[in-house]
């Protein structure tokens, strides 16, 4: 029987447009689902919309349009980063379809049949980018720091709490019998040390007759739920939990990927500002609902611009989708795995993003197989024996150890060793007095480069299959258009 491998990324709200910042997050993803699957497991692999909450509902209502049409709008929009940045998910999930609300209240019954859930009077410091209560103590000069230009709103009103105090020693349990809960560790440290200091009961419901946009409570009409309470029971509603539903979010795919329990625990990747919800009150609610928490959680840094933390609040978002319409979806994919450290913050730009797709796409990886294939073509006619290398498992160990950059920057010394072969044989005058070692030295060149292409396989699939299909043709010819054409300084 094969394994099973379940991976999921955060569902990005639908205030806005898709942003650099979130590829980053699905092409991670995607490279593990990728890499999964080669690796011959079954894979599910989850991404979708977070719908619900305060900043979708003021941003219809700003924009003067029904809440559930802005909503389609917007799911749209980040529907089209499958193709734009050749995703390999097989779930789309939205937290406004009926499965997934049918999910959420179900939910809400077992965290309330356990006890904990109740309700109470409170008031607190709201920040709506976040989505999340402050203290004092988690702001800058009385404002969020991750949402500088929000206002913070003073909220009093009766609500539903989880009793999130009642997990703190579980918590702490699970990470001990966890100790690669939370990747990378620094992450880990940050949250095991936030639970340690104790954890306070938090509002999982908002009144109706203020915010009337979320997944109704079960039995109070007068009460939608908090939209991270929702949002987060996404990652087991995509794979059909609970088995008494009728159906689940992939209607008649479910039925050929199996129930909830073939899948569960799983992977999830996440941004760091989410490292809380993801890490301590997702689990948390999993355990009082009686199912476990996630195998595994991934959280990577943000994606600057020139400094600054990108983010669609902000207004300093790099669209992805307009990149790969400029530049090509591989072009983007090699960015973000090589130049965006795979934990730690990163800065993007746009001089830098052309400056390194000349370097290493165009005069790099594109030049070598132009060089490479014009000579097979001149020289022999496009007829070239190519034997099969086997270098060794070059960036498996790497991508499982979610080491993207290192298992691009190896790809690169393997580029570079198939460079420095044809410089160091020449076979362009070799051929001219030994036309059998020239033939050799570019076979081996060519096989190398079939070599590097099974290995681009999970990180630049595209690009991963037109070399294969050039070194694979009956006859080998140099492609009529670059691979990855140089791009002007005028551009």
């Amino acid at each position: 029987m094969k394994k099973t491998y379940y991976i999921t990324t955060t569902l990005p709200y639908v205030n806005a447009e898709p942003h650099l910042g979130f590829a980053l997050e699905i092409v991670q993803a995607d490279v593990l689902a990728r890499y999964k699957k080669l690796q011959g497991d079954e894979v599910f692999f989850n991404t979708g919309t977070d719908e619900h909450g305060q900043k979708i509902y003021q941003a219809a209502r700003d924009e003067g349009v029904p809440t559930q049409k802005f909503c389609d709008r917007y799911a749209a929009r980040f529907a089209l980063l499958k193709t734009a940045l050749n995703l390999s998910y097989n779930s789309f999930i939205r937290t406004t379809s009926k499965d997934h609300l049918k999910a959420a209240q179900e939910f809400w019954r077992r965290c309330l049949a356990n006890g904990d859930i109740y309700k109470k009077n409170y008031k607190i410091k709201y920040c709506v980018g976040c989505e999340l209560e402050k203290t004092d103590s988690e702001l800058t000069a009385g404002r969020c720091p991750l949402h500088p230009n929000f206002d913070l709103e003073l909220r009093e009103e009766e609500n539903y709490f989880f009793r999130w105090s009642n997990y703190q020693q579980q918590l702490l349990q699970w990470y001990e019998q966890h100790p690669s809960f939370v990747v990378p560790p620094k992450r880990f440290n940050e949250i095991k040390k936030f639970v340690a200091a104790g954890l306070q009961d938090f509002s999982i419901s908002r009144l109706k007759d203020k915010m009337p946009w979320g997944v109704p409570v079960p039995g109070d009409d007068q009460q939608v739920m908090y939209v991270w309470f929702d949002a987060l029971v996404n990652y087991i509603s995509a794979i059909g939990w609970p088995a008494s539903a009728p159906s689940t979010p992939l209607g008649a795919s479910a039925g050929r990927h199996g129930k909830f329990h073939n899948w569960w625990p799983g992977v999830q990747v996440a941004g760091k500002d989410n490292l809380r919800q993801q890490s301590a009150m997702w689990p948390a609610m999993l355990l009082s609902a009686g199912l476990k928490p996630p195998k595994q959680i991934l959280i990577h840094g943000f994606i600057s611009n020139q400094g600054q933390k990108m983010s669609k609040s902000l207004g300093n978002i790099a669209d992805p989708i307009k990149l790969v319409r400029e530049f090509g979806t591989d072009a983007v994919r090699h960015y973000l795995l090589k130049y965006i450290h795979p934990f730690e913050d990163s800065d993007f730009s746009m001089e830098s993003f052309k400056e390194v797709y000349n370097a290493d796409l165009a005069n790099g990886l594109g030049n070598l197989i132009s060089r490479t294939t014009h000579l097979i073509e001149q020289n022999f006619n496009g007829k070239i024996s190519i034997k099969k290398i086997d270098l060794g498992a070059a960036v498996s160990h790497l991508i499982s150890e979610y080491k993207f950059n290192e298992a691009m920057k190896k790809i690169d010394e393997l580029m570079t060793q198939a460079d420095q072969l044809l410089e160091r044989e020449k076979p362009w005058q070799m051929v001219k007095t030994n036309k059998i070692m020239a033939a050799e030295v570019l076979g081996k060149v060519a096989a190398q480069l079939v070599f590097i292409a099974e290995q681009l396989q999970p990180l630049l699939p595209e690009t991963s299959a037109k070399i294969k299909k050039i070194f694979c043709a009956r006859k080998i010819k140099k492609p009529k258009k670059p691979l990855f054409p140089r791009i002007e300084d005028n551009i």
